[in-house]
């Protein structure tokens, strides 16, 4: 069993659904969640095992990497000072 709060303008988008096509607020609230349910599962599960998996660049690394070449209307630009196979060098993989 569920229960859920809708605020009132999805609840009364819900009640004029219901009386224009005659199934309760049940089925429709179950039809709802079966449609988006596999969505729901596939990005929030990605989302999890991602930030469970990520690695992390340590910053020192990241400075290293990159320096700041001049500034310019308070945005800084920046200029490549490593090759991507600088990363396997410190350890990071490519």
């Amino acid at each position: 069993m569920l229960a859920i709060r809708l605020t009132p303008d999805i609840e009364a988008r819900l009640d004029r659904l219901t009386q224009e096509t005659g199934r309760t607020k049940t089925a429709l609230a179950r039809e709802a969640i079966l449609e988006h349910l596999d969505d729901l599962e596939d990005f929030y599960l990605a989302e999890a095992r991602a930030r469970k998996n990520r690695k992390t660049i340590p910053l020192t690394d990241v400075q290293r990497l990159h320096r700041p070449l001049q500034l310019f209307g308070g945005v800084a630009n920046t200029q490549r000072v490593a090759a991507p196979s600088d990363l396997s060098t410190m350890g990071w993989p490519v």
